[in-house]
């Protein structure tokens, strides 16, 4: 493995722990889906006992930083300049559905910048990371953004507003899931992708992880957390992309 550091490599370790519970339950949505409660109270109890294990896990660094979560919000701790931003299912109607495309999101945030992300697909098994002035890695694989310049070769990522509002003029999918949108964009599946008023643990780890496979990103800290405008993709692409999005 290339050398990482001691928080990525705790943050890999949570995920592991995590990922083996959301297996786990994935197998079960099946049985659920005849069921009479039905599958969404289920859904709900596994992300939060995904939250708990990362939260549990990650607090083994003992340098009490804080958290903002998908599912708690803000829970300070003694370091408050320090963040661990978590979402522990990224594509929960994809999960609930039993459409195997979804993410465990984790990134840590030091003074405002994103300086490590991380997003495991536990049923592909794959794991996209990335560490300022480090690098983008797929499974210890360096990645990089795509290098298409012709946007009509083009394709792009966002959710349904997106689809609606700038079809037909890109090619644009709409997967269910943003962070793994965001890592297809930094190893070069995806070419670009946006989406309005997102959570910041949406998108936090794939910020980084486009970045570092040499990317662009847009400012996010002009935003509040739970109304970011993202705009991502590879530098050849990335303003005719924003030319395309005047009126998004």
């Amino acid at each position: 493995m290339n050398s990482i550091s001691p928080n990525l490599n705790l943050m890999i370790k949570a995920c592991e722990k995590a990922s083996k519970v959301i297996i786990r339950d994935f197998g079960e949505i099946e049985n659920l889906q005849v069921s009479r409660k039905g599958p969404k109270d289920f859904v709900t109890k596994t992300d939060k006992r995904v939250e708990k294990i990362l939260i549990e896990e990650l607090d083994k660094s003992k340098k009490n930083y804080s958290f903002v979560t998908e599912e708690t919000g803000k829970i300070l701790n003694k370091n408050r300049s320090v963040f661990w931003i978590i979402d522990p299912i990224d594509g929960t109607t994809n999960f609930l559905h039993g459409i195997p495309h979804f993410a465990i999101s984790i990134a840590l945030q030091i003074e405002n910048e994103i300086v490590i992300g991380l997003v495991v697909d536990p049923i592909k098994d794959e794991i996209f990371y990335a560490e300022k002035n480090n690098g983008s890695f797929i499974n210890n694989n360096r990645i990089r953004v795509s290098s298409k310049s012709n946007i009509e070769e083009c394709l792009f990522a966002s959710n349904n507003d997106g689809i609606k509002s700038v079809h037909p003029k890109l090619n644009l999918r709409n997967s269910g899931c943003a962070a793994l949108d965001m890592a297809y964009v930094g190893c070069g599946r995806l070419d670009g992708f946006f989406h309005n008023k997102i959570n910041l643990w949406d998108i936090a780890a794939g910020k980084i992880i486009i970045e570092e496979a040499g990317g662009k990103v847009n400012n996010i800290s002009d935003f509040k957390n739970n109304k970011i405008n993202i705009r991502a993709g590879n530098p050849n692409i990335y303003e005719k992309m924003l030319k395309k999005l005047t009126n998004f």
